[in-house]
């Protein structure tokens, strides 16, 4: 029993972890790598593994960095299942073929430029190589309930509570009468979230591997933040601006959407108040989470089966097509639109900060991660200009960073989480390699890992 870290190593994203059961091959994840330019190389990369070896994948969550290379793994010659949470599956439909789109589509913006300004030639994938990939999901696995991929390798799911149809695996491997337990956590939610019950906690396991992406931190109380961004709302309004959000489109975008029709049957928010929901993606996710209640929380399910949509704010416009987005930039003031993507590397949102980056009335509200190297990150450290379809717009408006909408667990809630599973090796992946090493020190300190990129352990 060996197992091998392929992404996510000493690093936020592209997450990727294979396991070796006798003669079998299960690979944890296959996710994009995000951040800066110099990751396309990367994901265009070997895997450091034959994608044909590959039995089975099994997906913690639909969000790209865990599940953005699947396609390029059916390319080069997966003929495996994959298997997930049927919420996951479905969203990683809508997550795929959206990546895919955008991949086609700045392929052929490289391809029109001057010679010699080109860049990697062709997509990284197609959206024919992602309807191969959708085409190998093959089993559901359901909270709680054991599936055997395969004789001597046993899977259970227990609800990450990171975005909707999450989870976190619990493994049990046999090679040789040899017995080994190991939880991937997959990443962790934050507890107290409306949208979705709190993680639950596998049984004690001999090894696990975990997220630390917040791992040096504790997060906001969730009243304070949301007074930050109601007050970032209503002080935009009071100036006659906008408000742009750039917004992930799994879980942020429902769950701000959600805090805004809060907001405003409170009389925190102003009624006239219009929101623009512009984001494809984001509006087909929203359809995902009413088609699930059994991923959701308690509260949640209970007002869809009663027919109530908790999304549905006062004032508020979906955009699906492009014409829709683009009548959103003659409003003056007034609006709040949401739009991918979330870290600003591409999508409707670049529009949006073209139009209103520069005006000193309006503002941008992060409230997402924000990886180095990102537009969302220069923008947030303070750079004075954002350069936008070919022009250096100056970063006039008002800039808020409101962390407390966190869909990863803190340090004291990973601390919490890893006590509980009480293992006797410990690997931490996804994660900036300052943290991990702050997060490494608060464990026993036998036993803990940060494994290096390609880099194999005997379970």
């Amino acid at each position: 029993m060996e197992i091998s870290f392929h992404g996510a190593a000493r690093g936020v994203t592209g997450s990727c972890h294979r396991v070796e059961c006798g003669e079998r091959q299960i690979l944890i994840d296959c996710g994009l790598f995000q951040g800066s330019h110099a990751l396309v190389e990367d994901n265009a990369g070997d895997f450091g593994f034959d994608p044909a070896m590959i039995d089975f994948v099994v997906l913690t969550h639909a969000h790209l960095d865990h599940c953005g290379r699947l396609p390029l793994l059916v390319k080069r010659g997966f003929r495996g299942e994959i298997v997930s949470t049927a919420a996951t599956r479905d969203l990683a439909k809508i997550v795929l073929s959206d990546a895919a789109h955008l991949q086609e589509e700045e392929a052929e913006r490289t391809y029109s430029r001057p010679h010699g300004h080109r860049g990697p030639a062709g997509p990284l994938y197609t959206l024919v190589d992602t309807e191969q990939a959708l085409g190998r999901f093959g089993r559901a696995i359901s909270y709680g309930r054991a599936l055997e991929l395969c004789p001597g390798v046993r899977v259970t799911p227990y609800d990450a509570g990171h975005i909707l149809g999450s989870a976190s695996l619990y493994f049990e491997l046999e090679e040789n009468s040899i017995r080994r337990t190991l939880v991937m956590s997959g990443d962790l939610g934050n507890r107290g979230r409306p949208l979705l019950a709190g993680p639950v906690v596998p049984p004690v396991a001999d090894v696990v591997v975990m997220e630390t992406t917040y791992g040096d931190r504790l997060h906001r109380g969730l009243e304070d933040t949301l007074e930050e961004l109601y007050t970032a709302v209503r002080e935009t309004y009071a100036r006659g601006g906008n408000v742009v959000i750039p917004t992930f489109a799994l879980e942020r975008a429902q769950e701000i959407l959600y805090y805004l029709k809060i907001g405003v049957e409170q009389g925190r928010l102003p009624g006239s108040l219009t929101v623009f929901l512009d984001s494809p993606m984001a509006i087909s996710a929203t359809d995902v989470f009413r088609a699930h209640p059994e991923a959701v929380s308690a509260p949640i399910a209970a007002l869809l089966q009663r027919g109530e949509d908790p999304f549905a704010v006062t004032g508020l416009h979906l955009a699906r097509d492009g014409s829709a987005s683009r009548a959103i930039n003659a409003i003056q003031g007034g609006a709040v639109i949401m739009a991918g993507s979330g870290m600003c590397t591409g999508g409707r949102v670049m529009h949006h900060l073209q139009h209103n980056l520069a005006r000193d009335s309006s503002s941008v509200i992060f409230v997402g991660y924000a990886a180095v190297g990102t537009p969302a990150r220069r923008v947030i450290d303070g750079a004075e200009f954002l350069r936008l379809f070919g022009e250096n717009v100056p970063v006039r408006a008002k800039i808020y960073t409101v962390n407390g909408f966190s869909a990863h667990a803190d340090r004291d809630e990973l601390l919490a989480w890893h006590r509980q599973i009480a293992p006797t090796r410990t690997y931490l992946v996804h994660g900036d390699e300052e943290v991990m090493l702050k997060f490494a020190g608060l464990l026993p300190s036998l036993g803990v890992a940060m494994p290096t990129p390609g880099q194999a352990f005997a379970l």
